[in-house]
Formats: C-alpha cells, structure tokens, sequence
C-alpha cells in the first residue's frame, strides 16, 4: 500500500465507483460494494475516512444495511470519519446517522467537488484528534501542575493557578470539595511543584483511631507505651523538608489539635514518651469535606489551629461545576482500563456521552472513575454504553429565571460540553453545535470562554 491517506468507499453502483475513485486520485482509494467487503476493507486496510451509501445489498433500496455497516464499522473503528450518503428520506437518514455516530450526511445525487470538500476535512479533523490524542498520551509521564489531574474547566484551571502561586512558599493551604474531588491529586501536585526536596507523604486523619492517631502523627520512644518495642517516628518527620497532608483534618480530636497547634506555631516537636524537642521543617497541606465554620461555632474544631492551617483557602469545585470534565476525564478512564483490563473496549456510544454529560455524579470524580472500570471489565461490546455505566439521562428539574440568563447559560454550558468533546477543536466544535465559525468564535469572546 502506498503512503497517500486511505479512502474506503461503499458503494454498490460500480459506475459511481468508478467516477469516486477518478476522483480521489490524492488518496489511497479502497473499494466496497457490501457490509461484509467494507468490513473486510476497514479490517486490511484501516482507512481513516469512509463515504457509506446507506442502500447497499441485499436492501439497495432501503437503508438498513447502511445503517448495520456504519454501526459495525464504528463499533470496530470508532476514531473513523464515516461520512453517509443516501436519496432516502434525506432528513431523518441524516438524523439518524448523525445521531449513530456519523461524522457527516450527504444527499445524493453526488456533487464531486462537495463531497471532496466534506472528506478533506473529515480527513483533517481526523488528523487533529489522533495528534491530540499522541500529545495527552506523552503527557501521562511527565509532571503537571495538578499533579496529572485532567481537566478543561474554567472553575479548575483557577485552582491550578492559585496553586502555582503558593506551591513556592511555606504556608499552610487547605483544600475545601467535595469527597471525590481529587483533594489528595491536588495536594501531590503541590508538592511536586514545589521546591521542597523532601517526600510527600499523606494520612488520613478519619481513618486511624483517635488513640493511634497521636502516635501515628508525632511518633513515639520505645517504651512509651505497650507494644512500643522501639523508637518510631510520626508523619511529621517523615515529612522532614517535605509536605504531609492531612486529609479529612475535621476528624482530628480536640486534644490533639492542640499538640498540633504547638507544631505549627514553634515547629517542632516531641514523641510519645519523648522529652526532647525535635525540631521539623515540614510543610502542612490539609483537606477536608466539613464544614469547619459551624464545627468552630460547636466547638469540635479550635479556632487559631483553623487559622494556623489555613492560610490559603482553595475551594475545590465538584465534577458537576465543571462543565465538560466529566467526558474528558470518562475518557481518559477509558483508555487507561481498557489498556489494562479490556483492550476490546474502543469508545463510547453515542447514548453512553449523552447520559455522562446529564449525571449530575454525585460521588465525583471517584464515582466516574469507579463506573468506567467496572463497565470496562463487563463490557461485550467496544462500544460502552449507558446501560454498561448504568446510567441514565437525567432531566434536572432547574431554577426557571429570566428568559434572558436561561439563555446564556444554556450556551454556556453547551459550548463547553462541544469544546471538551471536540478537544478545544472550533470548526469540529462549531459543526456539533449546529453554528458556523464566526458565530461560535463572537459567542466565545461575548461569553468570555477560553480555549486554551
């Protein structure tokens, strides 16, 4: 086979075969005029575009057969670019296929030069996204400010600037969200963007029993108590030059928030059984899902430890603040278990986007990453499903304000579902939402969304 990019056209009528393949006389044109040739072309061959008239055999005057080849086609390919081509009630076959995963419709009879220009940019738009795929996938390995967190939202791309600022100097950050917002990710990325040469080292403060938690923080001399058969030490000095993060820091008793306290305001300090005051150059990150204001009112959480601790506030926002998140990160997911568990499992079903885009996921990205793997593992098929997430669209019963708002933040929240499924990519953007360039590029100034 030669280098020039590969065409497969499906097309029963051997005059049109002909004519197309005249036509395309820049391409690497393949040839089928059944489901079972194109698949046997697509399998061989492996072509990035492929123009499918829906009326093949055995039903060449119905579309049928089109509509079986193209799901057989994306179900084995889903990265293809099908452009279909059909007389049949133009309209509802255009939905139709639009809705089944079809990068383009085309009305017959054929306008060469039209339908030239359609798989140029199929062919270019393909091209875009296996590049952008390469670049998210060298990417994995290397240190990023979030710590490898993904994410295309205005809401977190705050985050990661706030977190830039601080990761260079010595004060306390706590990270306020939601269990499942990746608190602990954001506090390793601090870290690592840090200057500080010690280790990270992390420990959940809701875990471990209120009379282990002190010896498992400060350490202990041997002896201290039964079962203490030698000098330990705590999180803290093992933190020495480096971040310990306490996560879930509201669960920490009384008692021990002021021998916390002590550290934070001398830095230093003294193991169970200890009588020596060890000094420690450790960098506090902590977070937690409680809100510590009312514990402070209640008198469950001190006041000047709040304030020792949090010297920066970062507020976490949920998946369902972050519009569009929720598919990028559904398909990074994807390619991870399924690289590890499932390799069969290519991509998603139209239905499966559309139900992860409406769930309001209540569990966060946790609950995301939890339901990929396990749809990955079960899945029969290559496409996921929503049934496989055991998913389904949700109508969320939304505030009714003025027309005028609705509006905007319907656009809002359209734009970017269109920009993170099509990678920031605007002509690709714009086609899915239905609207021209220009009119996509003044809603984004208009609506002050960034694209990088």
């Amino acid at each position: 086979m030669s280098d020039k990019p590969r065409l497969l056209i499906v097309e029963d009528d051997q005059g049109l075969q002909r004519q197309l393949r005249w036509a395309y006389e820049d391409y690497e044109v393949l040839v089928a005029g059944d489901r079972q040739a194109a698949i046997d072309a697509l399998r061989l061959g492996e072509p990035k575009v492929v123009t499918l008239d829906l009326g093949l055999p055995p039903d060449p005057d119905g579309t049928s057969e089109g509509f079986a080849t193209l799901a057989e086609i994306l179900a084995l390919a889903p990265d293809t670019k099908v452009i279909v081509a059909s007389g049949h009630d133009a309209r509802e076959s255009a939905l139709r296929a639009i809705s089944g995963g079809a990068y383009d419709f085309y009305q017959k009879p054929v306008d060469i030069d039209e339908l030239g220009l359609i798989v140029r940019r199929a062919f270019h738009l393909h091209a875009i996204e296996a590049e952008n795929r390469r670049l998210a996938e060298s990417m994995d390995g290397r240190h990023s400010l979030l710590g490898g967190m993904i994410t295309a939202a205005p809401e977190m791309l705050k985050v990661a600037r706030t977190i830039d600022r601080v990761a260079g100097t010595n004060v306390s950050v706590m990270l306020l969200g939601a269990s499942g917002t990746g608190k602990e990710l954001l506090a390793r990325g601090l870290h690592d963007t840090s200057r500080r040469s010690g280790a990270f080292v992390a420990i959940n403060c809701a875990a471990i029993p209120e009379n282990l938690l002190e010896a498992e923080l400060f350490g202990h001399e041997k002896g201290a108590f039964t079962g203490a058969i030698k000098t330990t030490e705590g999180k803290i000095e093992q933190a020495q030059g480096g971040t310990l993060f306490l996560d879930e820091v509201g669960d920490i008793p009384l008692a021990l928030q002021v021998k916390l306290l002590r550290f934070l305001q001398e830095r230093v300090i003294e193991r169970i059984g200890g009588r020596k005051a060890i000094p420690v150059d450790t960098r506090i990150v902590c977070a937690t899902h409680q809100n510590l204001d009312e514990m402070i009112g209640d008198g469950r959480f001190r006041e000047d430890l709040y304030y020792r601790l949090a010297e920066i506030v970062v507020k976490i926002p949920t998946l369902a603040e972050r519009p569009g998140d929720a598919g990028l990160l559904a398909r990074h997911f994807l390619g991870r278990f399924a690289k590890e568990m499932n390799p069969a499992v290519k991509g998603f079903a139209p239905d499966a986007l559309t139900a992860i885009d409406a769930w309001s996921w209540p569990g966060n990205v946790r609950e995301l990453e939890n339901r990929l793997k396990r749809a990955v593992i079960m899945a029969d098929a290559r496409l996921l499903t929503a049934a496989d997430l055991d998913l389904e669209a949700q109508d969320g019963d939304e505030a009714l304000i003025n027309l005028k708002a609705a509006r905007e933040r319907a656009d809002r929240k359209a734009i970017r579902h269109a920009l993170a499924r099509t990678e920031n990519n605007i002509s690709a953007a714009a086609k899915l939402l239905g609207i021209s360039r220009p009119t996509l590029y003044d809603l984004l100034k208009q609506y002050d969304i960034s694209t990088t």
